[in-house]
């Protein structure tokens, strides 16, 4: 028996007007998905436990059995894992986004906040714009004046650490739930170190609004990276092994270092795809291929991880959000599973949304999700497609925790 799991990040929605009331997972062409799920257990799941901020960092850290009460000491550690950064004790670590500012040489405080990944950025102009930043003498000396350092990653998501760090009581809201909107009423504060940052930030602003590569992407009609914002903070932290606990082993198939970084430190493979951005023009077919691969190899469980339905609604366009749903469908979930079946494999598959991510806000949100678990040996006729409201007719499921027991009938 094989074990399949597909996150469709952020795809989970509330009706939108421009649908006629209907939410994306209820208007989106995804025909494969609807077959699998009118032969599955089709429920909702609280995947965040409610005294804590959805996301995918709790989310998923729930999804893969590890309570977020216990384990959750913050985003940035489970990103470093991913991306291979070790954070050592005694460190903070935090996000660190390139983002896209107000042109300008205004002050900081007054400028609103365009793009939280500085227009979806590349990673190879990402890391060539952190560098010469953490290389201009003013802010490098400023980074040595409170301790802090960067890690490059290819993507608008790099590593900032901060030795001796206080990240006690700090409040640094998350780019991505502000856009379009002046940063100064969200000054981060909370203690003193908060005023550091910040102070930094607005070096980085100031570094970064003439940079000739940044020149050069407004030449091109793309947007700045003009920015850098510090997010997601947290500590060194250890899971629970996974193959231990469940017995199975596996891989990690994802473009969002997040996802891979909870999958290391719980003991699983790492697997990258050249090409796999977290957008609708992600290499499809070269996770598809991955996850033929490792379930080829031996592998037990193999996790498969899209992510861009969420950043299509961090982005504002629901025709991408509508397609990365579609493609999940057309390009992974249907290929995958006549592939399974023209090998003779038996499989359990559970398909969910790691969260909601609104249209209407931009941001995500942490009520129940609707997830399917279905098994090729004993379907179970439902009838129903897979949407929100149709998940809130099957059995709930209070922890997210409970769900990979529910995937290997351990539970």
């Amino acid at each position: 028996m094989k074990y399949i799991l597909i996150i469709g990040d952020g795809m989970a929605d509330n009706p939108v007007p421009e649908l006629g009331g209907k939410t994306p997972l209820e208007a989106a062409e995804k025909p494969a998905i609807d077959a699998m799920a009118a032969k599955s257990r089709l429920g909702s799941v609280l995947t965040v436990p409610r005294a804590l901020p959805p996301g995918s960092d709790t989310a998923i850290l729930s999804i893969f059995g590890c309570d977020p009460n216990l384990y959750f000491t913050g985003r940035s550690p489970l990103e470093a894992a991913g991306s291979g950064v070790q954070v050592e004790p005694g460190w903070a670590s935090y996000r660190c986004n390139m983002v896209c500012l107000e042109d300008g040489d205004g002050p900081f405080e007054e400028k609103k906040i365009l793009s939280h990944n500085a227009g979806s950025i590349d990673g190879a102009t990402s890391i060539a714009i952190i560098t010469a930043l953490c290389a201009d003498p003013e802010f490098h000396a400023a980074m040595e004046e409170i301790g802090m350092r960067i890690a490059p990653t290819p993507s608008f998501r790099h590593i900032a650490m901060q030795k001796d760090g206080d990240i006690q009581g700090i409040v640094c809201k998350p780019p991505h739930d502000i856009l379009g909107q002046v940063i100064g009423p969200y000054k981060f504060h909370g203690n003193d170190n908060a005023g550091q940052l910040w102070k930094l930030m607005a070096l980085a602003n100031r570094k970064l609004e003439h940079l000739p590569l940044n020149e050069q992407r407004r030449a091109e009609g793309k947007k700045p990276a003009n920015g850098i914002w510090f997010w997601a903070e947290g500590t060194a932290v250890q899971l629970p092994n996974f193959v231990e606990h469940y017995g199975r082993s596996g891989s990690v198939i994802s473009a969002v270092p997040l996802v891979h970084g909870i999958g290391v430190l719980t003991g699983l493979k790492k697997i990258e795809v050249e090409g796999a951005t977290g957008e609708v023009d992600t290499n499809y077919a070269g996770k598809l291929q991955a996850a033929k691969d490792a379930l080829l190899s031996g592998d037990e469980f193999v996790c498969l991880h899209l992510e861009a339905p969420d950043e299509s609604t961090h982005n504002g366009s629901l025709s991408d959000k509508l397609l990365a749903i579609h493609q999940l469908d057309s390009l992974i979930v249907a290929p995958l599973t006549a592939w399974m079946e023209q090998q003779g494999m038996d499989y359990r598959l559970l398909l969910l949304s790691d969260h909601k991510t609104l249209m209407s806000t931009r941001t995500h949100d942490g009520d129940p999700v609707p997830y399917l678990i279905y098994d090729s040996t004993k379907p179970q006729p439902t009838g129903l497609s897979y949407t929100e409201a149709n998940g809130e007719k099957g059995p709930y499921v209070e922890k997210g925790t409970d769900l990979m027991g529910l995937l290997f009938e351990t539970e």
